[in-house]
């Protein structure tokens, strides 16, 4: 083999200590004849999770010659905390020593600068080589095998047992739970993503029912009891029932079916989609990358890509997967899908409107708009997070893993790192905390008038109040409107209104009526788009377009209509529609509304 420039490596110092060794101290010097792989991680960085994969078939395959040693090295500030360090180790299952370094003592004396990034360390104490980034360990493995076939010809390899001590396994019943959602049966489906599994909970939260899949690591379509997943996360329900599984690690998505307690596979190969390998086509074909969460949205699956920093799409009408937003660029910028980027995107939440993002590595909630356009409601960078309430623009989050969509129209962020549930009202751009001392919220399902949240570090559901204001539409003038049929072509729309008895209209300042009309998208409308002041409209609708939500605005005045009283009351009447449409032969071409409520002026 050829001559390699030799380094000795530094020592392995960190003020956290040592974890999976039965509290014993390690170095180097005790490690001396073994390989040493030496991998700087941190628990939020998806590509360190795709690192932590790859190295187990090495682990396995070299267990008597070389030794992975995990350097920590946190990125937030949750992560300097070295209970979170050890609940990361035990979440996702690394089976090597890890060195707690929240100074990042040892990364400064390797003079690292990317996580992850791996050294390598020959027997002698030297290191050999270093790589920044996943996807080397195939590279990683020839170096090793020329390296015990070097020093056992020179007498300076030493095969043994690697100093693993394993934790001790807690019997609870869910165990680092990522994401849930509401069955029809009023029961809890979870990810219990550190077993590889689905548990079913009754409605207390509490109390299991079923678990789904075999509790082993493995990808395998079939009937409950002997599916099997790796680290789920995210779930969809979907029309029939059915609930749509993001199953991480395998790189793919799967589907329930509770009725026929079945596990089937939707999309992806089981493999990690790498640069330059198709990004659409059929579902099964396509690789996918640490699928984080799912969420039904205009009739299409959309995917939180967090291991590609995008947002896919899986669409059951054909069986496809594609590209719906971001470029794999690393960041946070806005504008049409196609340009704006992500940072690990980990939580989906669909409004009739809206897609919300959770976009866990700039600590940002962001938003899909109907057009496919990238807006951002907090959060500014991949370096910007805190615990800060107020607007927007100053607000901070700490790492969120979760969105949910509240009955008035805000949304409840799972700030993960912050051990918070906090609240952004769309209506006056107000970040506030709805609850704190979570331990690492991960998601959260609405249940009437309460939140149920995974307290995923906690190993459980844990059910909150929600503020009363939450709880019903902010603006009692709103009308939201499930998805209605239209026939295509001209639709008529006829806003009705009649002044309270009492009252008559207001004609002093001109016509005591106006009406606004748009649509998402826009070119839903060929005509009829505008302001005017007459409540009927002819509303032309491209049939192309197959569907959309309809925007509707419409105000009345009027006056008190009593001779007696020298200075009459005015009253505004104001309202306002959205109304999600789609296409279908024979069905009506007319929609009637009234206006109705009362805002003294």
């Amino acid at each position: 083999m050829a001559k390699r420039a030799r380094v000795r490596a530094p020592e392995l110092v960190g003020r956290g200590g040592w974890v999976n060794t039965g509290d014993q101290e390690l170095s180097l010097a005790a490690l001396r004849g073994r390989i040493v792989i030496v991998d700087f991680w941190t628990f939020c960085c998806v590509n360190c999770l795709h690192v932590l994969d790859e190295l187990r078939e090495l682990e396995g395959k070299h267990r008597d010659t070389v030794v992975i040693v995990g350097v920590h090295s946190p990125k937030f500030a949750h992560e300097s905390e070295h209970r979170a360090v050890r609940d990361a180790v035990e979440r996702y299952a690394v089976e090597h020593p890890v060195l707690d370094d929240p100074d990042l003592a040892t990364w400064d004396q390797y003079a690292v600068r990317a996580w992850p990034t791996l050294a390598v360390v020959d027997p002698e104490g030297y290191v050999v080589a270093q790589y920044a980034g996943e996807g080397h360990a195939e590279t990683i493995g020839r170096l090793v095998e020329e390296l015990e076939a070097e020093h056992e010809a020179k007498g300076t390899l030493r095969r043994g047992d690697a100093p693993y001590v394993a934790p001790e396994p807690k019997p609870t019943t869910l165990r680092f739970p990522g994401k849930a959602v509401l069955l029809p049966s009023g029961t809890f489906l979870v990810s219990d993503t550190t077993r590889h599994q689905l548990v079913e909970l009754d409605q207390d939260g509490e109390s299991p029912v079923r678990r789904i899949g075999s509790g082993l690591r493995s990808f395998t379509d079939g009937p409950l009891e002997s599916a099997s997943f790796s680290e789920p996360q995210g779930l969809a329900l979907l029309g029939d029932g059915s609930v749509v599984v993001a199953d991480t690690v395998n790189h793919a998505l799967r589907r329930y079916d509770p009725e026929a307690g079945e596990v089937t596979t939707l999309a992806g190969t089981g493999r990690q989609w790498r640069r330059g390998e198709p990004a659409s086509g059929p579902a099964r074909e396509v690789s996918l990358s640490s699928p984080w969460d799912v969420a039904l949205w205009n009739g299409r699956v959309w995917i939180a890509m967090a291991g590609v920093h995008q947002l896919w799409a899986y669409d059951p009408r054909d069986g496809s997967v594609a590209v719906t937003a971001g470029t794999i660029d690393e960041g946070l910028a806005d504008g049409p899908g196609a340009e704006a980027w992500f940072a690990q995107p980990s939580g989906l939440a669909a409004t009739d409107d809206r897609l919300w993002v959770a976009d866990s590595e700039t600590s940002a909630l962001r938003w899909v708009d109907l057009e496919g356009t990238v807006r951002t409601a907090v959060g500014t960078g991949l370096f910007d997070f805190g615990h800060r309430d107020g607007p927007a623009a100053r607000a901070l989050l700490q790492h969120p893993l979760g969105v949910t969509a509240l009955p008035d129209g805000s949304v409840a962020v799972a700030d993960t790192y912050n051990h918070a549930l906090r609240r952004y009202d769309i209506t006056t751009g107000e970040v506030s905390t709805l609850a704190t001392d979570l331990r690492e919220p991960s998601g959260a399902v609405v249940v009437g008038g309460d939140i149920v949240v995974v307290e995923s570090a906690a190993h459980r559901l844990t059910r909150l109040r929600l503020p009363r204001e939450t709880v019903r539409p902010s603006d009692p003038h709103r009308g939201e409107w499930e998805t209605t049929e239209v026939a295509p072509g001209t639709l008529r729309l006829e806003v009705v209104f009649q002044a309270p008895a009492g009252q008559k209209a207001d004609t002093r300042y001109g016509p005591s009526t106006r009406l606004r009309v748009f649509a998402a998208p826009s070119e839903l409308l060929r005509a009829g788009e505008g302001t005017g002041t007459d409540l009927s409209r002819a509303l032309d609708l491209d049939p192309a377009v197959p569907e959309g939500v309809l925007h509707i605005f419409a105000t009345a005045a009027s006056c008190d209509d009593d001779p007696d009283i020298p200075y009459p009351a005015c009253h505004v009447h104001q309202q306002e529609w959205r109304i999600p449409i789609r296409f279908a032969d024979g069905a009506d071409d007319r929609v009637s509304l009234v206006l109705s409520g009362l805002s003294d002026c």
